[in-house]
């Protein structure tokens, strides 16, 4: 359920504000909605895992604090990172 490092490599740069980027609430979300994405197809055909829902849940918590962040700071930034994202919010 981690992400490949060539997938990861192509999520930063999609993302980055500026070269060499590796730390801004973007790539933070994008990297985490990859792992929301992959966990929750692995939940879809492991029903039971209980173990792996609740770090499913973690993952969509702390994507929300990232996400309220950039909401807090810059409201044109957030809309467009949803929208490139495709979040429904």
């Amino acid at each position: 359920m981690s992400i490949p490092a060539e997938r990861r490599a192509a999520l930063i740069k999609d993302y980055a504000v500026k070269p060499g980027d590796t730390g801004s609430p973007e790539v933070q979300v994008a990297l985490l909605s990859e792992r929301i994405a992959s966990l929750t197809e692995h939940l879809k055909a492991h029903n039971k895992d209980f173990h792996s829902r609740r770090g499913l849940l973690v993952l969509v918590g702390q994507r929300r604090g990232l996400l309220d962040y950039v909401k807090r700071k810059d409201r044109a930034r957030y809309e467009s990172l949803i929208g490139r994202l495709g979040l429904r919010r």
